[in-house]
């Protein structure tokens, strides 16, 4: 990488790394791990950088990148990970909702996108959390408009059935308004589950 090309990925990186940096905590649900994955991905950019083809859209590629880097790294980990504990949690109040209610609800969002497929979960983040066309969900993540399509309806039938079990912390009317919640700090499209 020449001068000129550093530059330019210095640039890019300062001026994407918190969006990137926001997909990556939501494809891993924890914002250390985003980093890392983040780092991963970015690093195998700047390999790559001097031969990216559109240079007006390293974008796609770092968020592919980092896509696969969290597909590799899911493929590691057990898929039976569970939080042990000995008492259950405390049932919500019928009373006013507040910020804790809140938290709560993104809480149980945020563990029931976890269980999602790596794939359904990555369709879900582009698409609500990021407010992205098929079209590029498709281009990023390398399949079909189709498979896009499908694979939300999936997620979507997954949370609804996830967060119904919850119990009463994720009932259908606090559900949109958490989900709203959640997801209006990164764009203003609500998932609807």
């Amino acid at each position: 990488m020449n001068a000129d090309e550093e530059r330019q990925f210095r640039e890019f990186v300062a001026a994407r790394s918190r969006s990137l940096l926001h997909t990556a905590y939501l494809l891993t649900g924890d914002w250390e791990q985003g980093r890392d994955l983040l780092q991963t991905a970015l690093a195998s950019t700047a390999r790559r950088w001097s031969r990216l083809r559109d240079r007006q859209q390293p974008e796609i590629y770092v968020r592919r990148a980092i896509y696969h880097a969290q597909v590799d790294r899911f493929r590691l980990l057990s898929w039976g990970r569970e939080t042990v504990t000995d008492t259950l949690p405390d049932h919500r109040s019928t009373q006013v909702a507040d910020l804790a209610d809140t938290v709560v609800q993104r809480q149980d969002i945020m563990a029931a996108l976890r269980r999602l497929p790596k794939r359904q979960r990555a369709v879900i983040v582009l698409r609500y959390f990021e407010d992205r066309p098929d079209t590029e969900i498709a281009a990023i993540l390398g399949v079909a408009q189709g498979t896009v399509r499908s694979q939300t309806h999936k997620a979507l039938a997954s949370l609804r059935a996830t967060l119904a079990e919850a119990g009463p912390s994720a009932d259908p009317s606090s559900t949109a308004a958490a989900s709203s919640t959640a997801s209006s700090t990164a764009s203003g499209r609500s998932v609807v589950v």
